[in-house]
C-alpha cells in the first residue's frame, strides 16, 4: 500500500518521539497505541511534507506556506504558525554546527571587515530582546483584482514574534561605517534554485541599518530559531518588507550605493513611482524600492463562519501594525462601513511590534454579518475599505480585512 510522506512522519514521530520532542512526553506510556503527539516541535521540519495540515502550501520548492488567519490570535506568534516564505534552495540545516557558524561584515564603506562566531556576538556586544513584525511584501496580493501574479498570500503572511539577538548597528559599528555608506547587502546561506548564486540578497538604507529596532538574532519566542524561520542567525528588521530579514544569515556588505543583490532589481520588491490603472503595463525605470511597509490590522477572533447568538454581545479581535510607525486608532464596521465603532487599541511593546486591539458588538438582529477592521496610524492615515493603488506586483495591499458571522 502506498503511503506519503506526510504520513509516514506522523508514523515515525510515534515510534521515536523522544527523538522528536523537546521535552520529555509525560505520561507517555498511558497513551492509546498509535497515537501521535500534538505539540511536535517546528525546530527541524525541513521541507513542505513536515508541516502541519493547517498550513495553506503555495509551493515545495521553494517552500512558501501559511496558516488561516485566526491562528494569528496570540500577541506572541508562535513559530509553528508563523508564515513561511523562501526564495530558493533550503540550506542544508541537517549539517549546520552553531559553533563554527560565522557571520561576516564586509563592503566598499565597511573601514575593518570582520567575521564573528555566533559566540562572539553573544560575549561582544548587548543583547537585545524585541517583538518585530515581519510581514511580506506581497501579504494579501490574492485580494488584488486582476489578479497580480506572484505567490496568492492571503491575510496570514504576517506574523509579530519575540527575536533575541544583538543589534545590527552594534555590529556595524564595530566594523566601522564610512561616511560614503549608502546601504546594506545581507546574505545568507539559501542558494538559488539552480544552486548558483545567492537565491535573494536584499538590505536597507544604512540609516534604517543604524537604528535601534533591527537584530541579528539567535532566538525566536526564547528558544533556538527553526529551521524553517532562519536557523541559526537570522536578520530581523521590524516594520520593512520581510525580505529584508534575510534567514540563515551569514553577513552584512555595507554599501557605497544603494544594494545590486538578487530580488534588488526591479520589480521584485517595488511598486511603481506614480499611480497606474489596474492592469497597466509599467517600465521597469518607473519602480521605486519598497523600504517601509504601511498601516494593516487583521481579524484573528471570532473564525469566519462562527455563529453568534443574539442578545450575547460578539467579541472580535485581532493585531494591527503600520511599518516604522504606531498605529493611533482602530475602527470596526458591521453595516458595510456605513457606520464606524472604535476599539480598544494596546499600545505597541517595542516599536514595530503589533498592536492588539478588541471591541464587543451587539449585533442587532438575526441574519448574515460581515465585519471589516479599519487601523489609522500616527500620521492619520487610514486602511482604503477595499482595494488599495493597484500595482504590477501585487505589493503592499492593505484594504480592509473582513469576516463573515450569522447571527442565530
Amino acid at each position: 500500500m502506498a503511503i506519503d510522506r506526510r504520513t509516514f512522519i506522523k508514523g515515525a514521530v510515534a515510534t521515536s518521539v523522544g527523538a522528536m520532542l523537546p521535552i520529555n512526553w509525560v505520561f507517555a506510556q498511558n497513551r492509546p497505541s498509535g497515537m501521535t503527539p500534538l505539540d511536535v516541535s517546528s525546530l527541524t521540519w525541513s521541507s513542505a511534507a513536515d508541516l502541519p495540515d493547517y498550513f495553506k502550501i503555495l509551493n515545495t520548492n521553494p517552500v512558501n506556506a501559511y496558516p488561516p488567519e485566526f491562528m494569528l490570535d496570540p500577541i506572541n506568534t508562535p513559530a509553528d504558525v508563523a508564515f513561511i516564505r523562501w526564495n530558493g534552495q533550503l540550506p542544508d540545516f541537517a549539517n549546520i554546527n552553531p559553533k563554527t557558524w560565522t557571520f561576516t561584515v564586509d563592503g566598499e564603506s565597511c573601514e575593518t571587515p570582520k567575521t564573528y562566531t555566533i559566540d562572539e556576538l553573544k560575549s561582544k556586544f548587548k543583547t537585545h530582546t524585541l517583538k518585530l513584525t515581519i510581514e511580506c511584501g506581497g501579504n494579501s496580493r490574492s485580494e488584488f483584482f486582476p489578479n497580480a501574479k506572484g505567490n496568492q498570500w492571503s491575510n496570514s503572511a504576517v506574523f509579530c514574534s519575540e527575536w533575541t539577538g544583538v543589534l545590527v548597528r552594534d555590529v556595524l559599528n564595530d566594523c566601522g561605517v564610512k561616511a560614503d555608506a549608502v546601504y546594506t547587502g545581507h546574505h545568507g546561506a539559501d542558494l538559488h534554485l539552480s544552486g548558483k548564486g545567492e537565491a535573494i540578497s536584499r538590505g536597507v538604507p544604512i540609516a534604517a541599518a543604524l537604528n535601534d529596532d533591527a537584530l541579528i538574532a539567535w532566538s525566536m519566542n526564547g528558544a533556538d530559531i527553526p529551521y524553517m524561520h532562519g536557523y541559526p542567525l537570522r536578520i530581523v528588521f521590524g516594520g520593512r518588507p520581510g525580505s529584508v530579514s534575510h534567514k540563515a544569515a551569514t553577513g552584512i556588505s555595507i554599501r557605497n550605493k544603494i544594494h545590486d543583490g538578487s530580488k534588488m532589481e526591479s520589480p521584485a520588491y517595488s511598486v511603481p513611482t506614480y499611480p497606474v490603472a489596474p492592469g497597466e503595463k509599467v517600465d521597469n525605470k518607473d519602480f521605486k524600492i519598497i523600504e517601509e511597509m504601511i498601516v494593516k490590522s487583521i481579524i484573528t477572533h471570532p473564525q469566519t463562519g462562527t455563529e453568534a447568538k443574539l442578545g450575547k454581545p460578539l467579541e472580535v479581535r485581532g493585531h494591527a501594525w503600520a511599518g516604522l510607525q504606531d498605529v493611533a486608532e482602530m475602527h470596526v464596521s458591521f453595516d458595510y462601513g456605513a457606520t464606524w465603532k472604535k476599539a480598544n487599541l494596546s499600545k505597541p511593546a517595542n516599536r514595530t511590534a503589533w498592536q492588539q486591539w478588541d471591541i464587543e458588538l451587539d449585533l442587532p438582529q438575526t441574519g448574515y454579518y460581515e465585519i471589516w477592521a479599519r487601523a489609522t496610524d500616527a500620521q492619520g492615515v487610514t486602511q482604503p475599505v477595499i482595494q488599495p493603488q493597484w500595482n504590477p506586483k501585487g505589493y503592499m495591499f492593505n484594504g480592509c480585512h473582513r469576516i463573515a458571522v450569522r447571527v442565530v
